[in-house]
């Protein structure tokens, strides 16, 4: 499945929670900006960069709400959260809904060793996407998603 396009809205499957298990409805955060981004597996290298780097830099990305999401599940997801001591929710996609909705599953790999790829999303205030990003640095994606907030 492609990419959803800029301006479309942001697409929402039903039955998303976080790690703890509480559920995720994305109009609970209508008026804010709201950075959806997909890695494709909790504590390793890359994936850990980007986590920190969005803790460590969110008083510099202010009003932004991040959510992270991979295919792994509530266990590994808390795991992580924990470790890391990560301010925002991991999603926790079982259907991987999430993952195909935004087209970040590798085609033509079979489900039990599929990753979702590295790539974000801004979603605006009115619930459209205001910017994506099909290939992201681990290392310097903040960088990027603190100048789209300030367009």
């Amino acid at each position: 499945m492609p990419l959803p396009l800029v301006g479309a809205p942001a697409p929402w499957p039903a039955g998303l929670t976080t790690q703890d298990g509480a559920p995720l409805s994305l109009s609970a955060w209508r008026g804010k900006h709201v950075l959806l981004y997909f890695y494709p597996k909790d504590d390793t290298p890359g994936c850990t960069i980007e986590a920190c780097n969005f803790r460590d830099h969110a008083a510099e990305l202010p009003g932004l709400v991040v959510l992270g999401a991979s295919i792994d599940d509530a266990a590994s997801h808390r795991a992580f959260k924990a470790k890391f001591s990560l301010p925002f929710d991991l999603v926790v996609d079982p259907t991987r809904a999430l993952a195909t909705a935004y087209g970040v599953l590798p085609e033509g790999v079979p489900a039990e060793s599929a990753k979702t790829t590295r790539a974000s999303f801004l979603i605006a205030p009115d619930g459209t996407l205001k910017r994506v990003w099909p290939k992201v640095d681990a290392k310097t994606h903040w960088l990027e998603v603190q100048q789209a907030l300030s367009a």
